[in-house]
């Protein structure tokens, strides 16, 4: 097979994201022609089947003709344009879908660019308003394993070391309480209990609770219960400090419902939303909250008001893309017609316990996750490796080997990506 000439002029000026570029000399670099439904195709007409909807965006898979439509024809309109003085309505449609599907619970909707940005805006907005109310509460409370980002301030609210460790001396003041490590109620029990004692040690001291809700995702998916998040909200409330949800992730339906936290029935009082909002199409993330946290900044006097900013803040092709992705939803009953995939991906994964090296197989909706005990030295890159072989991608953390495919995936598929997978883990 000849190299494509891409990869050389690629590796001559691209540095690329989580990734040692020295692994470039062994590992394959892909480049990538087309991407069609749940499949990437290469130049040379390799097709391979996205196990990870690309970092967990393509959520409605890839090349939907619905949302090219939406932003080409935003296209005619204008592509962007700042929202401090001015308005447009995909942005206020947008926003008005958004705050229907919380019930009217999440009344005031931020616009931001990317996941990190969102996590950020939201640690600085209940900061403020507590400082708004006279209050300076400089800590915030995580969760064992978390992740949330790796801007500082939301990597300073995570807890996978890996990411974290060299940049601790720059990061914000948090405090890190244990996650529960399955869905037992024993496990959530602990969990509420150290958090209890955490809040009280710092009462006065806390502003928020930040959690992403029943699965921890690059935290090597931990999973938890809808239980433990309906007695974090009533911990949040007992101590009086606000509850953001981290719903980058796991929100538009990969849980098995639109929201995660509608699981727990159960409202925060500040969450994140990002990848999935947009299919995957354009940048975008939006912060939601209640409106009394909107009321703390609505006053006389600009020192009061919420002055972050984001060039790309409310941008009407992401804005165009993710009303698309909404209309989708509901025309479509895109989390209607889930149970049976989700029945099928916990079919595959029982059958493939039949492994002894599988351990800790768990699901949450359209995420699955397990452990692979292997003496590989690194064998995330080996079962990357091997899975493209089999037409398929993945990319495991460490040895805990996941999927989170499109939500239109088909049953079939489900079969092929969970072929793929154990044909790559016998071979590592």
């Amino acid at each position: 097979m000849t190299p494509n000439p891409l990869v050389s002029k690629d590796l001559s000026s691209v540095w690329h994201p989580c990734m040692q570029m020295k692994d470039f000399e062994h590992t394959p670099l892909i480049p990538i022609q087309k991407a069609c439904g749940v499949r990437l195709y290469d130049f040379d007409d390799n097709a391979y089947i996205d196990g990870i909807s690309s970092w967990w965006v393509n959520n409605l898979g890839h090349s939907n003709e619905q949302i090219n439509s939406a932003v080409k024809a935003q296209l005619d309109d204008f592509a962007h344009i700042m929202t401090a003085n001015f308005t447009h309505l995909p942005m206020i449609n947008l926003a008005e879908k958004l705050v229907k599907k919380c019930n009217n619970n999440l009344t005031k909707v931020f616009f931001a660019d990317n996941g990190s940005s969102a996590i950020e805006a939201a640690l600085k907005m209940s900061f403020q308003y507590f400082k708004n109310r006279g209050e300076t509460r400089e800590l915030f409370v995580a969760f064992e394993n978390s992740y949330h980002g790796e801007t500082l301030g939301a990597l300073s609210v995570g807890d996978v070391g890996l990411y974290k460790k060299t940049f601790e001396k720059i990061l914000l003041k948090t405090v890190i309480t244990p996650s529960p490590k399955d869905k037992s109620d024993e496990e959530s029990e602990a969990a509420i209990c150290a958090l209890k004692k955490t809040l009280e040690q710092f009462d006065g001291k806390v502003s928020a609770v930040i959690i992403e809700p029943l699965v921890q995702c690059a935290g090597y998916m931990r999973m938890h219960s809808p239980l433990f998040l309906s007695r974090l909200r009533q911990a949040c409330d007992d101590y009086g400090v606000h509850l953001i949800l981290d719903e980058i992730a796991v929100g538009f339906g990969r849980t098995g419902s639109f929201f995660a936290h509608e699981q727990a029935n159960i409202t925060p009082d500040i969450m994140c939303l990002s990848k999935g909002i947009t299919g995957g199409y354009m940048p975008l993330s939006v912060v939601m909250c209640k409106e009394y946290i909107y009321e703390a900044f609505y006053t006389e006097g600009v020192e009061k008001a919420f002055l972050h900013s984001h060039s790309y803040s409310g941008n009407a092709l992401g804005c165009a893309a993710a009303n698309a992705v909404m209309d989708i939803f509901e025309s479509e009953k895109i989390i209607e017609n889930l149970t049976p995939k989700i029945q099928q991906i916990s079919r595959c994964l029982e059958e493939l316990q039949n492994d002894k090296r599988v351990k800790n197989a768990r699901q949450t909706g359209m995420i699955a996750a397990f452990e692979i005990e292997t003496q590989a030295a690194r064998p995330s890159l080996e079962i990357f490796k091997e899975g493209l072989k089999n037409g398929i991608f993945i990319r495991p953390l460490g040895n805990t080997v996941y999927i989170m495919p499109p939500l239109v995936i088909g049953e079939e598929d489900i079969k092929t990506l969970f072929g793929g997978i154990q044909k790559s883990i016998m071979k590592v």
